[in-house]
Order: structure tokens, then sequence, then C-alpha cells
């Protein structure tokens, strides 16, 4: 488990992370998302201990993590600008990697490199952004590290790829003690495969939450009602955080239970109505309007 408690860092006079308290449970994929210079790199190199804390605790399984290679050991921090040592080849950086994480698994990375087709030989300085990332990603999972820090985790893979790093990461999930943390800018590249996401804005931690207990709150119905009075009625009644029209068609995002939301439509005589499965980005926004923030002030 990682705990944060009251954790502050500055840079000069810019307080990059402010009093961030957080607690990250074993076994889950936790996304932190924010706007580019929110705080989230911060963040994640203070969780590796590559930074030191102004004020506050960063503990790994209890045990403070600057400083101390006991726990250390048990993470492995990826960096948003991929970096390699200078003429470099995928397998140089596999042996690197062997001497530095006791648990590192080189048969697996070698089926990896075949499998991604990564000519292991090559020099990586010759390589495109996104396979450099691949490369990078793979020796993260390779380490055999309880903990995988990924700073923007996906940027510069394409589509196909990027869904395949996310079986790769569910697939370590089901196979060992794992618990990788994802950074992102992108809302839509968490939310089908974090267990967890956190809020960051201006170095703020506004929230973290589980995805599906948030779900269970916010629901989102489609329905036709032909009654103006009735429809005004169940418009009155839901507590409604936005809604819209498409000629006939009303479309509801409202606080409270699928069964709740669904009755109260039902009791209008509607001629449609189904309950639709609920965005990431839907669900932020009514976390975020609680909080007395405007959702897209955020990510753009």
């Amino acid at each position: 488990m990682i705990e944060l408690i009251n954790t502050t860092k500055s840079f000069q006079n810019i307080c990059a992370v402010k009093d961030v308290s957080a607690t990250i449970s074993d076994g889950m994929i936790f996304g932190l998302v924010g706007s580019n210079g929110a705080g989230k790199s911060t963040l994640l190199r203070l969780i590796a201990g590559i930074l030191k804390p102004e004020s506050g605790t960063i503990t790994l399984d209890g045990t403070p993590v600057f400083e101390h290679p006991e726990a250390k050991y048990k993470l492995c921090f990826l960096s948003d600008t991929t970096t390699f040592f200078s003429n470099a080849t995928a397998e140089t950086m596999c042996r690197y990697y062997q001497l530095n994480y006791p648990e590192f698994n080189r048969e697996y990375f070698l089926k990896l490199t075949e499998k991604f087709g990564i000519p292991v030989k090559q020099k990586l300085q010759t390589f495109s952004k996104g396979r450099k990332k691949q490369v990078s990603l793979l020796l993260g999972l390779c380490t055999g590290t309880k903990y995988l820090l990924c700073d923007e985790t996906f940027d510069g893979l394409d589509p196909v790829m990027r869904q395949t790093i996310k079986s790769l990461f569910a697939a370590e999930l089901t196979k060992r003690d794992f618990t990788p943390i994802i950074s992102s800018h992108n809302l839509r590249e968490l939310e089908d495969i974090c267990d967890t996401v956190g809020l960051i804005h201006d170095g703020k931690l506004l929230f973290a939450k589980d995805l599906d207990t948030m779900k269970c709150n916010i629901n989102k119905i489609q329905c036709v009602i032909p009654n103006h009075a009735k429809e005004e009625e169940l418009l009155s009644q839901l507590s409604i955080l936005q809604y819209e029209r498409s000629g006939s068609l009303l479309t509801i995002t409202a606080r409270g239970s699928r069964d709740e939301i669904l009755t109260c439509t039902l009791e209008k005589e509607p001629l449609f109505a189904e309950v639709l499965p609920l965005s990431l980005e839907e669900i932020f926004i009514s976390e975020t309007e609680v909080a007395g923030y405007d959702f897209k002030d955020f990510l753009q």
C-alpha cells in the first residue's frame, strides 16, 4: 500500500504539489489524471523517492520511500520522456535492468520484444517515439516490481498498441502482486483500465475514488415522454447534473441509483426508456461540480 499524508513540494516560488493525502491500495490500477502542469509528474517522482517532499510523508508498505532502498526496490518509475543510454539497444537496456532489479524477467522481455517485432540489437536512438515507448513499458513490466509508476503511459502509442499494453497490465495483475499507477491528461485513456482514479489540479488532489462506487451514484437515461407536463415533472424530480434534447429524445445524467431513476422515469409513461453506460468524463463532471470546480478548466 502506498500512503501519502499532507505531502507538499515546491520549486522556487511554485508549489507543484499542495498538501496531498491519498491511499493507493494493493492489486489495483490507479489512474492519475490532470491537465499538463497540474502536478502529475512531480507527484509520481515524490512517490518514487526521486524528489523529497518539503513536508508530509510518503510510505510504501509502511516504509518511507525517500533514501530507503528497501522501499525503492519495490517500485519502477517510467518517465514521460523515454531516455536510454547513448548507442544502447533493447538488449543493452535489458542487461542494465537485470543488474538493478533482482526480479527482472529476461526471458519474458525477449519474448515480448519478439512478439512486438522489436529488434533487440538495433540502436534505440534509431527508433520512433512510439517504439521507444514500447521498449520502456516492456522493461518496466518485466522488472517484477510490486509498484510500476508510469508517467503519460500511452503518449506516442497508436490505438492498437495502447490496447495491447493495457492487456499486458491486466494480465500482470492476475499473475503476481502488482499495483500500477498510470498518469495521463486524457480521461479516455484511463476509463477502461483503472479501478480507482484521482483528479489533480493546480497541485491539489481533488479526489481519488473507486470508479464502480461512483458509477452506482450517478446514472444516465434516455427517454421519450410524449406528455410535456410529465416530462417537466420528471426534470423537476430528478437530481439532474446535465441533460440534452434531440427532437423528442431526452438524455439525462442524474444523481441517484439506477433503479430510482428508472422507476421515476417509467412513472411518466414514456414511449421509450433506457439506462445508458456512464463515461468517466460524466462522472468527473459531477464530482468536480460538488467540489465547487468547473471540470472544463481541467482537461482541454
